[in-house]
This record gives C-alpha cells, sequence and structure tokens, in this order.
C-alpha cells in the first residue's frame, strides 16, 4: 500500500512537470540544468545520506552479498535480452536499441527516489551499489550492444565509468562500512539535498512527455508487449528466482524496484550517440515511465515482497 501511494505521489508530480513544459514554464534547456542537479547534486546527496545512516543495521558482509547479488540481477537481465528479441521478432536494425533498453533501466532517476521514499535509507544504500555494474556496463557493454559490435571484446577506458554517481556510492559505503560520524551541518545538508531528487527528476520526465504524442507512443504493438515483458514479466522471475537463494527482505525489495523501474533515459542518450534508433529509444523510455506507474505497485502486491 506504501509502494502504491508512493507511485501515485510520483506520478502527481510528474504531471506537475508535464503541464509545467506544455505550458514552456519548463523548458528543454530548463530540463537540462534541472537534470544536471538531479544527477550530480541531488542523487548523489541521497547516497551520502543514506551511508550517514547511524541506525542502519546493515553489516559490511551484507553489502559484499548485496553487491553479488546486484551482479546477478544484471547477468540476467543480460539473458533475458537474448530471449525477448527473437521472441518479439524484432527487425535487424533495431536490435541492438531493443538489447540495451532491456538491461539498463532508470535505477538512479525512479530506482534510488522511489527506495528513499518507500523502504528508507537502508534500500538505498543497497540501490547504490547498482551504481557500480550499471556504469560499467553501459560505458562497456551497452555502447558496444548499440554500436552492433561485440559486446564481450574491448570497449571504453574505464575511466568514463568514473562519475558522480560511483564517487558517491563509495564515500557513502567508505562513511558506512568505517563508521566514521559525520558533523551534523554535513549530514543535514545531504539530507536535505537527498529530498530533491524525487519530486524534481519526476519533473523533468513529466516535462520530456510534454512533446509525445500519446496515440504515436501507444501505436507501437511491440514496443507495448516489449514493455510489458520488461515491467512485469522480467521482475517476477527475477525476484521468484532470487527468492530461492535471497532472504533478506530489503535486498529482494530494492532488486524488485531496480528490475521494475522504465527504461533509463541513458539509453536514448546512447542510441542518440552510437547510431542506435534514437526516436525508438525515446518512445521506450517515455512509454514504459508512464506504465511503471501502474505495473510496479501491482507487481509488487501480487509477489507480496
Amino acid at each position: 500500500m506504501i509502494l502504491v501511494q508512493q507511485m501515485i505521489v510520483l506520478f502527481l508530480i510528474m504531471g506537475v512537470g508535464f503541464l509545467c513544459g506544455k505550458k514552456s514554464f519548463i523548458s528543454d534547456e530548463n530540463a537540462k540544468n534541472l537534470s544536471w542537479i538531479v544527477v550530480n547534486i541531488a542523487t548523489p546527496g541521497m547516497i551520502l545520506s543514506a551511508g550517514m545512516n547511524e541506525e542502519s543495521t546493515i553489516r559490511g558482509s551484507s553489502l559484499l552479498f548485496g553487491f553479488l547479488v546486484t551482479i546477478s540481477v544484471y547477468v540476467f537481465l543480460i539473458a533475458v535480452s537474448f530471449v525477448i528479441i527473437p521472441v518479439l521478432k524484432v527487425p535487424q536494425d533495431d536490435k541492438n536499441v531493443y538489447r540495451v533498453m532491456t538491461i539498463f533501466s532508470n535505477v538512479g532517476f525512479i530506482g534510488l527516489p522511489l527506495l528513499q521514499a518507500t523502504y528508507g535509507p537502508e534500500a538505498v544504500l543497497y540501490g547504490a551499489l547498482f551504481q557500480f555494474p550499471y556504469n560499467i556496463l553501459m560505458y562497456t557493454y551497452g555502447i558496444a550492444a548499440m554500436k552492433g559490435e561485440n559486446p564481450f571484446k574491448g570497449g571504453n577506458p574505464l575511466k568514463r565509468v568514473v562519475n558522480v554517481g560511483i564517487i558517491s556510492s563509495v564515500l557513502a559505503i567508505v562513511i558506512y562500512v568505517s563508521g566514521i560520524h559525520m558533523p551534523s551541518f554535513i549530514s543535514v545538508t545531504a539530507k536535505h539535498l537527498s529530498s530533491l531528487a524525487a519530486p524534481l527528476s519526476m519533473m523533468v520526465i513529466g516535462q520530456s512527455m510534454a512533446s509525445i504524442k500519446i496515440k504515436e507512443l501507444f501505436g507501437d504493438a511491440r514496443l507495448f508487449i516489449f514493455s510489458l515483458l520488461k515491467l512485469v514479466i522480467a521482475p517476477i522471475t527475477g525476484i521468484l528466482l532470487l527468492g530461492l537463494f535471497v532472504d533478506d527482505k530489503t535486498i529482494l525489495r530494492t532488486c524488485y524496484i531496480m528490475l521494475a523501474t522504465p527504461i533509463g533515459s541513458m539509453t536514448a542518450m546512447v542510441a542518440q550517440q552510437y547510431g542506435g534508433n534514437y526516436t525508438l529509444a525515446s518512445r521506450g523510455v517515455a512509454l514504459s515511465t508512464l506504465l511503471s506507474v501502474v505495473t510496479i505497485p501491482l507487481i509488487s502486491t501480487l509477489i507480496a515482497i
């Protein structure tokens, strides 16, 4: 029930962003600046705030186990990408985009804020672990797959995967594991910054949908079915498999949210830069985001996590 309420709240904030976009109160340039704030200030603040949570009962061994679980989640998604494409009979020119859309969800813009709002800082700490494989895979496997190259050969320099998300995640884990007591003015500042992540990210997503025609969005039957498979079948299957090996409810809930989140906006950016179908990727992001407002709380209720 809490998850349903939080998704309704986020949807309403998304609606505010949509109206602001329609009325040109938030321009594309404004949205770009807000995105920068979310990615480089609010989300790192939220991650650091989670690491400063001295009341958490998560211990170092649990974090290590959580990290191994996140790796298994991405292995699962890569495997799913090789199954879902032939099932949907995706045209050859679009296979690369569908593969990347399957693997990379919106773990930062939607996943972490949703974890914060629904399950609290402990879940955010586990969620921050997803930053590591996400960035490493996106700048190696993701780009290679989008370009139609063999994803298991070569890749971009590792320095490209070092960003503010990775740095803040490392700092949060170091602070948490070492037990360093941070001054209250630092922890309070991080907490206030973290509160910006959810509303700003939802408003940016809402603004981005202002220029998309709903008829065109729901007119692609293959993309619609794909979105349902990604948002419904993949999370259910993933959680059922993880449930065979994982007993920790917080880890399972974190993994569910990360599996159930819509297609990441980074997919569209990579498609645009590396020759993929940018229009398809953009529509995939928008459609899956709209559907996730219903699917995330619905599936969570059905599988009772």
